[in-house]
């Protein structure tokens, strides 16, 4: 599977990419690791040792210029087609059976532009998309930005992470149709940090007719692992039960 997860900041879904591919890789499947966040902390989570010292492939500055063909003083010339098939097993990392390419994304306000970054990623994450023997899970920002018509179609599942906050909603109510015209076609939402039936009653309120493919429960353990750093502890988790049967459910679905 082709597993895209996106949602607000904040709402948990660098932890449920984790878990999820923690879930994949227990079930005996190959899992590779993509994060696409612009604060790249999917290796932290998946216990990747030096995480932090992994510089994302977008701040290879001299790699990226010298395969977009930019020349010196002139950005607004560059391929379109850049060679990149070469670049995930050239940068990928591997930890306890699960991968990692820290792409990381574009900051900053124009984030959309058509710039030699950019395209850069767009076609990189079109590369990853096409590997065929791994089960690929990408922790997006919330703008799907490196999503466009000709990768989105290689996925088979847009995970939008939501929360119950009418911000959370929000924010999934301006993913949803984005994904949609880039032509996802299974899409689901994914309820975390849930405390109470109130807090599904509401969510699947604001929700409609979008099917909430599985919830998440609150867990105290997040906080613990988020300050001990060692994240493996939500491996004996209700939430790690709750992630696993979220995969059961995307596999039943395929």
């Amino acid at each position: 599977m082709k597993i895209a997860i996106a949602g607000k900041g904040g709402v948990g879904k660098t932890t449920i990419s984790a878990l999820i591919c923690w879930a994949l890789n227990d079930k005996g499947f190959d899992v590779l690791a993509v994060d696409a966040d612009p604060d790249t902390n999917l290796g932290s989570v998946l216990g990747f040792p030096s995480s932090k010292k992994i510089t994302p492939i977008i701040k290879m500055k001299e790699l990226v210029e010298e395969r977009m063909g930019v020349q010196q003083g002139n950005r607004s010339l560059f391929k379109l087609n850049p060679k990149v098939d070469d670049i995930p097993d050239k940068f990928m990392r591997e930890h306890r059976g699960v991968k990692l390419i820290v792409m990381g994304t574009i900051e900053g306000g124009d984030s959309g532009c058509a710039c030699p970054e950019n395209t850069f990623l767009k076609r990189l994450l079109h590369q990853i998309a096409l590997r065929a023997n791994e089960h690929i899970v990408v922790d997006f920002e919330a703008g799907l930005e490196h999503l466009g018509r000709g990768t989105a179609d290689k996925f088979d599942h847009l995970l939008i992470v939501v929360e119950p906050t009418n911000l959370s909603l929000d924010s999934f109510d301006r993913i949803l149709p984005l994904a949609k015209d880039i032509g996802i076609k299974k899409i689901w939402a994914v309820a975390n940090r849930v405390k109470t039936s109130k807090d599904l009653e509401f969510m699947r309120a604001r929700l409609g007719k979008q099917e909430l493919l599985g919830s998440v429960s609150f867990s105290p353990a997040c906080s613990e692992a988020s300050q001990s750093g060692n994240w493996e502890i939500l491996r004996q988790d209700k939430i790690y039960q709750d992630v696993g049967n979220i995969v059961k459910a995307l596999l039943i679905k395929e």
